[in-house]
């Protein structure tokens, strides 16, 4: 089976969108199905059994692309669309699917060569694109088109699913949760731990860890300001803050200096994902301060798995996945994000305890088996000739025949 896969976005990048298509293409490859991405000309070569990328011409002054929407997308998209129409007239495919805007031109696309469009659904396009009356309304009447106009779609978090739902009432909708990212990576040598502790000057403090990307809805300024509250009960705390631009990092680190925390605060700036482990095991709690939004971060899944405390706000984004029983939750503001790192620190036994829940839950519903076997379920129901070259037990974590789990690490 061969399906032609649309990503609208830099391919490969260490960013949400693109480590959930990679997610999704290596387990497409390994149920059998043959890949064919259209995608920008932007990002990282990668290779997989199966895959077969095609990037669009490289357009002056397009050298990368910020997450959410931008009018700098849309030549870039109009280009994807060429591609994509190029590759249908002198190809057969039965399938199309697409990631995000891209399902708009599968929608063309499926209904001028007449194929099966499954679109997966990443978040609510209407939510990230404008607070202006006006154009959120014009947003959200587009998604309205993309879910109703698809023959089937796969949500990537239980409130979007619903959102699709009450769009489309009629139409096929599905929710897979993804693996951690990190999944398949060894866990980090005792000796690489000490030695980047040492070498962030971290020996003898407790380490607040948070990982990804530094836009503004990740409430990085409230945990700013939440640090010197916890620092006057704890004064061995370090804040290690791991990811975002270059001018983005020197934004916040301009703002730690302001509040007097610049030497307790230490920024790394974007780091590969094969270092992960070596962060996660520095840390003491984990943190996603995220102030806004609705879709799920995919540093929820790496740190349930990681089995630290986390610390993370009481927002949707973050109540499908954690609950009082593995996470600590707080609201969205900076002195309680300081109540909540100082309950942890006051407590390291209970925190260790939910940690130890959190992972065990993640083992069972956020294992690269679960994903892999959810896809299988979906493809099974969308295209009526697929046959899985592996088969994943529906009742189990396991493939049939098989206990040994299967490395899921993106980029191994």
């Amino acid at each position: 089976m061969k399906v032609l896969m649309i990503a609208p976005q830099p391919f490969f990048e260490p960013r949400g969108a693109p480590f959930c298509v990679y997610q999704h293409i290596q387990a497409l490859t390994e149920l059998g199905v043959d890949v064919d991405l259209i995608t920008y000309p932007i990002g990282k070569q990668v290779h997989l059994p199966g895959l077969h990328i095609y990037r669009t011409p490289e357009l002056p002054g397009m050298h990368e692309v910020k997450p959410g929407p931008s009018l700098k997308k849309i030549p870039l998209d109009i280009a994807v669309f060429l591609t994509a129409f190029w590759h249908l007239c002198w190809k057969k495919y039965r399938y199309i699917v697409a990631h995000e805007e891209g399902a708009f031109i599968g929608i063309v696309l499926s209904t001028i060569f007449k194929c099966k469009l499954l679109y997966y659904m990443h978040c609510n396009m209407a939510e990230l694109i404008s607070d202006n009356p006006v154009i959120y309304r014009f947003a959200e009447m587009i998604q309205k088109f993309m879910v109703r106009h698809a023959d089937a779609v796969v949500a990537f978090y239980p409130e979007l699913a619903k959102t699709a739902q009450q769009m489309a009432p009629h139409t096929p909708i599905y929710t897979i949760l993804p693996p951690a990212v990190d999944e398949g990576l060894p866990p980090a040598p005792e000796e690489e731990v000490a030695r980047l502790r040492q070498k962030l000057g971290l020996e003898g403090h407790q380490v607040l860890l948070y990982t990804g990307t530094l836009e503004n809805y990740q409430g990085i300024d409230i945990l700013l300001q939440s640090a010197n509250i916890a620092r006057s009960e704890f004064p061995d705390v370090r804040y290690l803050i791991v990811g975002g631009k270059p001018h983005q990092v020197e934004h916040f680190r301009t703002i730690a200096q302001k509040l007097h925390i610049d030497d307790i605060v230490h920024f790394t700036g974007q780091r590969p994902l094969e270092e992960m482990p070596c962060y996660m095991a520095l840390a003491t709690i984990l943190l996603s301060p995220r102030n806004k939004a609705n879709h799920v971060p995919l540093k929820l899944y790496t740190y349930l798995h990681s089995g630290k405390p986390i610390l993370a706000t009481n927002i949707l984004s973050h109540t499908q996945i954690l609950n009082n029983e593995i996470a600590m939750l707080v609201p969205p503001d900076a002195e309680n994000l300081a109540r909540g790192t100082l309950m942890l620190l006051r407590h390291p036994q209970q925190a260790l305890t939910m940690a130890e829940r959190g992972l065990q839950f993640a083992r069972v519903h956020y294992s690269w088996n679960a994903f892999v076997r959810h896809c299988q379920e979906v493809y099974h129901d969308f295209a009526p000739n697929f046959t899985p070259a592996v088969l994943y037990d529906k009742f189990s974590n396991n493939e049939v025949g098989d206990e040994e789990d299967i490395s899921s690490s993106p980029l191994h």
